[in-house]
């Protein structure tokens, strides 16, 4: 008799993970829709497949949402189109769906924000990777605020 194949973990569907693409680095956020907060997680290399699985493996989120890079007047430019291609490949990979969410204006925030935490003591001049993590914690908590209006 062959052995039966393992349900699939049920998604927490609560949660989301986030994601700043950039071309070398894509920053990763995790959030609750009940509370509507995000946190960084870190940045994981552009096109590292085997980490980005297994950080959605981890966490196995209701759905995934991606940072949309446009141009300040609202056009799309070739960043735009490589984060919909990573969207689609997300998608592709892990059969949940996949947000696309305007990111103009959050890595100013996200530098804001580092800033502060270097301030406070709570990050270093070394972590400064971590912007782009902040960044997708930023992702998130704008397509909670949109999607979810209090």
């Amino acid at each position: 008799m062959p052995a039966t194949p393992e349900p699939a973990a049920q998604s927490q569907p609560g949660t989301v993970l986030g994601f700043d693409f950039g071309t070398r680095l894509i920053g990763v956020a995790v959030g609750q829709q009940l509370t509507g907060g995000a946190r960084a997680l870190g940045t994981v290399p552009t096109g590292d497949w085997a980490r980005l699985d297994a950080m959605v493996g981890d966490w196995n989120p209701g759905c995934l949402v991606v940072g949309l890079p446009l141009a300040l007047d609202g056009a799309e430019q070739p960043m735009s189109r490589a984060a919909r291609a990573f969207a689609a490949e997300l998608e592709r990979r892990h059969g949940r769906p996949v947000h696309l969410i305007d990111e103009r204006h959050t890595s100013a925030e996200a530098s804001r924000r580092f800033a502060a935490r270097r301030a406070a003591g709570s990050a270093r001049r070394k972590h400064a990777a971590a912007i782009d993590a902040v960044a997708a914690e930023i992702i998130l908590e704008t397509w909670f605020a949109e999607a979810h209006p209090s």
